[in-house]
């Protein structure tokens, strides 16, 4: 039995996912880093059971009245984990964060500022002191009265609600009105009122056009209408709403995305009249510290607004002003100074949202703490990696342990314990290759990691193709770009690189398919493929309604008369519809489990045993596998599964070309990294056959793969150039970038200090330009 102060985390007997009985003993206070191919279980290891098991200890010691309000995961499947710490987790998962979720309110900075002004501001003569919530858009003390602290306001205009004069309102004019009888209705009843719908809008008086538009009158008329000869029609009263009326209400009101998405097309956001954009009560913004209201100082960038807090007069502003500067210096240190504490939170990418935590729980004080991270070095320029180190031994040094979970080799090489997980991916994986320092894995002969990590042979020099022509993008100002014009290569491969913040996502968010030289443009995100449990992998690709036409297309389906449908777990079953599901839960899988003073937990469901199908839908086969069996198998188990099936078959080799293999078809998009995302959707457009030139635009496509991952991926994209088509990528892995043809290097910082290209040519010329921050790092990389 370990004693009391056994100094490891050691687990034994870990299922979870693809895990295959894991045993590892991984020591505390220590930099412990995660590793393996996309896949490989290492999330499973330290996130799916490490930290799960920690949580739920911490569960067990929660009151039962205070158990039920949190959110519970289940227990991991593990034998038994000693020696563990209480943990915290900092993942990339994003919240759902709304405009009013900043990097002041992420980080508590907006706090201490609110605090400072409350207390240590200077007021106008006569003024009341307010306290700090006063200070605050999200509260009714402090938020501008016309924009409820949003800063914005949202109008229309005559040119977004009728984007064609030259057609009559009976043509359709109004395009902001809904369709079908609710948008006739309303055109009948301007008929009734006396208004010429059969003139082009155009002709129409002034005084008319204004009136049908933005009154806010709603007269009720008695209406004729004219309709279908074979039809009675009775004559209703009808009543008007104008076209800015039915838009704002729509907007406001109603509970359909798609109605809220179209009213949004016809409003324009403009800055508040009444606040200018500051969201802020005029008693908060008439009080300054500096000179400066706290709107002004909450819009400097982070480094600039660290030099602006020189104590005050009073003692309040010298101990505030110190608090202040000393959360700031862990946000620019992890290379985020060019942030704002302004800037909303959905602007962020997932990395800067996990080092803004990372910066808080550096301040936190915490002590004998599990850390585990997801991939820290997410979106981080090499430059901006090497402060991550510093910060990640800051922790440790505190009398932390810091496990993480990571693909970056740097942050590899400045761990003192390495857990490698692998071989491969899925049910090739899931076994601890090696568990100790990191030097000691180079005798690992089957390790992926080992090859990367201690082969310092340069890559082989590659050819650089010629381009066929030029893009010309700009002169684009926006965010930290001011007047800047770049021209990319057509029908070669193009990295764009620069620090955190430099202006690379703006530049090619300004690529659009009006651009001469473009033709078809497919932009990869690395946003999820679906919300919900029932959008997965073979639904989304349209691999899913091919396997059910297979099934349909069945003797025994034949024979009971099943078709496509019946092998929907999206369609109710019974009789009248024809649908498979399981209706006792409704094809989800899972049941939710109400227990007395205890969380609800979700269990399989006891009719389907998570299979989603009723028992007569799961009685029909396919060469011996029913429908759920299909969808429980790996994309490359279904690759040979359904290998005499063309239509299936390209599906899954677009996959297995990225280096999904390792995915079940059935698995659910809440359950898939953003870069797992990003390649399912690049897949996707890889089945597609070629039609024409297309420019294909992928930011950060290497995010959260491993090395050996990244070659497969690369094979990929440089396919595409060599078939005829145009390649952008915007990249931090400078191997990627080294392979490049073409290389446009942002900078040289981030936000206000960067924002214009700094070096363009072949990577070769890049490597030796002065003043770029990506330089020296690519220099050591080339060939």
């Amino acid at each position: 039995m370990p004693s009391p102060h056994d100094p490891y985390v050691r687990v034994r007997g870990a299922r979870e996912h693809n895990l295959r009985g894991v045993d590892v003993d991984i020591p505390r206070d220590v930099l412990a880093v995660f590793t393996g191919v996309s896949g490989s279980g290492k999330s499973s290891l330290a996130f799916g059971t490490i930290y799960a098991e920690a949580q739920r200890r911490y569960f067990e010691s929660v009151a039962p009245y205070a158990r039920r309000l949190i959110h519970q995961v289940g227990a991991p499947k593990v034998g038994e984990i000693t020696g563990l710490p209480p943990a915290v987790s900092l993942q990339q998962r994003r919240s759902a964060p709304t405009s009013r979720s900043s990097v002041g309110t992420v980080t508590n900075l907006s706090n201490s500022l609110r605090m400072l002004y409350s207390r240590a501001g200077d007021y106008p003569p006569g003024a009341e002191r307010l306290d700090s919530d006063s200070f605050s858009p999200n509260t009714a003390a402090g938020a501008c009265p016309q924009c409820h602290g949003l800063g914005q306001v949202h109008r229309t205009t005559e040119e977004l609600l009728v984007p064609d004069p030259g057609l009559s309102i009976r043509e359709g004019a109004i395009a902001a009105w809904p369709g079908a009888w609710q948008g006739k209705n309303l055109r009948d009843i301007l008929d009734a009122l006396g208004h010429d719908v059969d003139r082009p809008w155009r002709e129409l008086p002034a005084g008319q056009r204004e009136w049908i538009l933005f009154t806010d009158e709603q007269p009720v008329v008695t209406v004729h209408p004219v309709r279908d000869a074979d039809r009675i029609q009775r004559p209703y009263q009808g009543t008007y709403m104008s076209a800015r009326r039915y838009v704002m209400k729509t907007f406001a009101d109603s509970k359909s995305p798609t109605l809220r998405t179209k009213a949004e097309r016809f409003l324009a956001a403009a800055p508040c009249p009444a606040c200018g954009g500051s969201r802020l009560r005029p008693e908060a913004l008439a009080v300054t510290f500096g000179g400066r209201t706290i709107a002004d100082v909450a819009a400097l960038p982070l480094t600039e607004l660290a030099g602006l807090l020189e104590g005050g007069s009073s003692e309040a502003a010298r101990v505030l002003t110190e608090d202040l500067k000393s959360r700031i210096g862990p946000v620019v240190e992890l290379g985020l100074g060019y942030l704002s504490l302004d800037r909303a939170t959905p602007t962020l990418s997932a990395g800067e949202l996990q080092r803004l935590r990372l910066a808080t729980q550096l301040r936190s004080g915490l002590f004998g703490v599990v850390y585990v991270l997801d991939e820290p070095s997410a979106g981080l320029h090499p430059a901006d990696t090497e402060a991550l180190l510093t910060v990640l031994a800051r922790l440790k040094a505190a009398g932390n342990t810091v496990f993480v979970v990571e693909h970056h080799l740097d942050v590899m090489r400045g761990a003192d314990w390495l857990v490698d997980v692998g071989p491969q991916a899925g049910e090739h994986g899931g076994k601890v290759l090696h568990s100790g320092p990191v030097a000691e894995l180079a005798a690992v002969t089957e390790s992926a990691t080992a090859r990367f990590l201690f082969d310092g042979s340069p890559a082989a020099a590659r050819q650089v193709r010629a381009p066929r022509g030029q893009l010309k993008v700009g002169p684009v100002s926006r965010h930290n770009l001011r007047g800047v014009t770049a021209e990319f290569p057509l029908g070669v491969f193009t990295a764009v690189t620069g620090v955190s913040g430099s202006g690379k996502s703006t530049l090619i968010g300004e690529i659009t398919e009006e651009l001469a030289g473009v033709g078809r443009l497919v932009s990869v995100d690395q946003k999820p493929i679906g919300r919900t449990p029932r959008s997965n992998l073979a639904t989304y690709t349209g691999l899913f309604d091919v396997v059910r036409k297979v099934f349909a297309a069945t003797d025994e389906a034949r024979v009971r008369r099943y078709g496509v449908g019946r092998f929907s777990f999206n369609v109710a079953g019974g009789p009248p519809s024809g649908g498979g599901r399981c209706e006792t839960c409704q094809g989800e899988g899972f049941v939710s489990v109400e227990l007395l003073f205890l969380p609800s937990t979700y269990a399989p469901c006891p009719d389907c045993g998570g299979a989603r199908y009723n028992p007569e839908t799961l009685q029909v086969a396919y060469r011996g596998r029913n429908i759920a069996q299909v969808l429980d198998l790996t994309v490359e188990g279904a690759a040979e599964f359904f290998a005499d099936t063309p239509a299936v078959a390209r599906s899954l080799g677009a996959l297995l070309d990225v280096g999904l293999g390792y995915l079940r078809l059935g698995q659910p998009a809440t359950e898939l990294s953003g870069g797992e995302a990003q390649r399912i959707k690049l897949a996707s457009e890889l089945q597609r056959a070629g039609r024409g030139h297309t420019l294909y635009l992928l930011d950060e496509p290497t995010t959260g793969l491993h090395p050996a991952d990244v070659e497969v991926l690369m094979r990929q994209l440089h396919g595409l150039v060599d078939a005829g088509h145009t390649v952008v990528v915007v990249e931090h892995d400078m191997s990627v970038v080294a392979g490049a043809d073409w290389v446009i290097d942002l900078g040289p910082g981030g936000g206000d200090a960067g924002g214009r290209i700094v070096a363009a040519g072949p990577p070769v010329g890049v490597a030796r330009a002065e003043g770029s921050a990506t330089a020296p790092y690519l220099a050591r990389v080339m060939p």
